[in-house]
């Protein structure tokens, strides 16, 4: 096993990463995939050094004194680390992170990232996809595989996705998403008070349920039917074959779902909600 401990700026490179772990108070984190040989960047490093490992490929970082650096960050919030990693396109890839930003870049296996705070960025990763956080915003573009979304306060946006399944969940983050379902695809979408707004191709082939007990539901599709009860609202029915799956319940957000040209280019930027 090779080991390091790190407090000031080094490069480091590796014969062969096979997974990444990375555990980190604040600062940031870049995880991007490359056909080089692995290598890591660690800038300004405040507070507890930071501790390397690299053993039988694996590959994990953490504070040398993680709970002590958690107390004097909660204290001083002078702890932090830059960070930036290069493994192969088929690493998977886990963060754990405090307040610390993330971005992951080119991965294809499976990537899992817990923030608490920080905000997570996540470009053309496919594979399996879990992200999770509790205020911090999580901003996703040209996804493609199973993702899955957690946010308490956060917002979730996705733009350019071709997926097979989409599970996202937040209580007041409002989630924005412009997809595409890969064949019979699933979409479920949960908020509390979030508002919820989805775009699909006109194309798409889907059984649709929106549920809202106190929220307004808007569609651009007029094969789907509206149901008004004194306690709840629903929009529900059959676009194209209705082979897959899109699914948003919300107690009181509103939902919007609208459809796009077949032909029409994907939002490629991040589809923010106006607040």
């Amino acid at each position: 096993m090779s080991r390091w401990t790190i407090d000031e700026p080094t490069t480091l490179d590796f014969d062969g990463v096979v997974a990444l772990r990375v555990t980190l108070i604040a600062g940031s984190v870049s995880v991007l995939a490359s056909d080089e040989r692995p290598s890591m960047m660690v800038g300004d490093v405040q507070g507890p050094p930071l501790t390397i490992t690299h053993e039988a490929g694996m590959l994990t970082v953490t504070h040398e004194k993680l709970w002590e650096g958690m107390l004097s960050w909660l204290r001083t919030h002078n702890v932090r680390a830059a960070i930036t990693v290069t493994v192969p396109h088929d690493c998977p890839v886990t963060l754990n992170l405090v307040s610390a930003d993330a971005v992951v870049t080119g991965m294809t296996s499976r990537t899992s990232i817990k923030s608490a705070s920080g905000a997570v960025t996540l470009d053309a990763v496919a594979g399996a996809i879990d992200a999770n956080t509790v205020t911090g915003a999580i901003e996703a573009q040209g996804l493609d595989g199973t993702v899955s979304f957690t946010s308490v306060s956060g917002d979730l946006s996705l733009a350019g996705a071709s997926i097979d399944r989409l599970a996202a969940r937040a209580v007041s983050g409002r989630i924005a998403a412009d997809l595409d379902l890969a064949g019979e695809g699933g979409v479920d979408v949960n908020t509390v008070s979030g508002e919820v707004a989805l775009r699909v191709p006109g194309s798409t082939d889907a059984e649709v349920t929106l549920n809202s007990a106190a929220g307004r539901i808007e569609t651009s599709f007029p094969e789907l039917g509206r149901q008004e009860r004194a306690v709840s609202r629903s929009v529900t029915g059959k676009i194209g074959d209705g082979s897959g799956r899109l699914t948003v319940n919300t107690v009181s957000g509103t939902i919007t779902l609208l459809g796009r040209d077949d032909d029409a280019p994907e939002i490629t930027t991040n589809p923010r909600m106006e607040k």
